[in-house]
């Protein structure tokens, strides 16, 4: 793909869950090795975790986010793994002051509209908080993340990667970034002989176990390990895409006294059997947080589920009511009908009678 400087090009990137370290090692290298690309894009789109790496361009965020899921027994299951907190908390950590001036009008976020499913793409800001609002709607995902979807400006939103998962794919001028095999320009290349290829979302997929595989670790972080494997895939792709060097290590494990005893299987056992223990009181404590936490949005929040669920109980007495008068206008049709008959009959005896 050639850049067209009169035309200008810009830079979408992919959903896909904790497999965003993989964005991390595509920007990482397009930064070190042809600065320009990113530097002098007109927009850079992206959906979800794809949203994420377009706001830092780093991705630090989304490696943490996989670290922290990986504490837990349970993974990203686990009642305590608040991920939505995860992200606001690293986006506001990370993101400098004025993040909302160098977005607007560059950084263009997908997000999916709660009460049409239709695709919004957002890229006016008037605060680093709406930045981070829209990019915490970008990547929720419902029931994985909660149930309550979040709000921008008024409106519930939820993950972008639902209606359009990579913005602006079809354009020409736009290098497309994703972690799935498929068409896109910075992509692993499938090793498998199917070249069946499926379009969810506007991302184009190839049908193949390494994709499915992947599929799995987007929702489930991998160990650190396969982290940093899947971030140095990143940097290899981009650079087949630039023709440049490699990335050096993204990602490492701890290497302190403490991280390694923990790791070692007989603590790895104890742990899973104290699981019924602490479990609940794990459970407990985080569901006082999230409560906590949750407090100054929850008037919005039970505002919102009343008018969701009058909007259900009215759609529900609404085709009640009309199956209820389609039934008795048959019923009324049908004793007219029979009665029509009966006249008829009575009528036509009486007549035979007389004659």
């Amino acid at each position: 793909m050639l850049l067209d400087r009169e035309r200008g090009w810009s830079v979408s990137f992919a959903g896909c869950g904790f497999l965003g370290v993989y964005h991390i090692g595509a920007a990482t290298c397009l930064q070190e090795r042809a600065p320009h690309v990113i530097r002098d894009a007109r927009h850079i789109y992206g959906a979800s975790a794809g949203a994420l790496a377009g706001a830092v361009l780093v991705g630090g965020d989304v490696l943490a986010l996989a670290k922290e899921a990986r504490k837990r027994n349970l993974g990203p299951l686990h009642p305590s793994f608040n991920v939505i907190k995860i992200i606001r908390d690293g986006l506001m950590r990370n993101l400098p002051e004025n993040t909302h001036q160098l977005s607007s009008g560059r950084l263009c976020i997908s997000l999916t509209r709660v009460s049409d499913g239709k695709n919004a793409l957002i890229s006016n800001f008037n605060s680093k908080e709406e930045v981070v609002q829209a990019l915490i709607c970008s990547s929720f995902v419902p029931i994985y993340c909660g149930l309550i979807p979040p709000s921008f400006r008024g409106v519930r939103y939820v993950d972008g990667g639902i209606s359009d998962n990579l913005p602006h794919y079809e354009s020409k001028n736009t290098i497309t970034v994703s972690p799935f095999a498929g068409e896109c320009d910075i992509c692993p290349k499938g090793n498998s002989a199917n070249f069946h290829e499926m379009n969810v979302t506007n991302t184009s997929i190839q049908l193949s176990l390494g994709n499915l595989y992947r599929l799995t670790q987007a929702l489930f972080p991998p160990e650190p390990k396969v982290l940093g494997e899947i971030c140095e895939q990143g940097y290899s792709d981009a650079l087949k895409f630039l023709k440049e060097n490699a990335l050096q290590e993204a990602c490492k494990e701890q290497n302190g006294f403490c991280a390694q005893f923990s790791k070692l299987f007989p603590m790895r056992v104890i742990s899973y059997l104290m699981l019924p223990y602490t479990l609940p009181v794990e459970s407990a404590y985080s569901v006082a947080l999230r409560l906590v936490n949750w407090f100054p949005d929850m008037p919005a929040d039970v505002r919102w589920m009343q008018e969701q669920l009058c909007r259900i109980a009215g759609t529900v007495y609404s085709q009640a009511k009309s199956k209820l008068f389609c039934i008795s206008r048959d019923l009324v049709s049908s004793l007219l009908h029979s009665s029509l008959s009966n006249w008829k009959e009575k009528r036509r005896k009486r007549l035979f009678k007389m004659f």
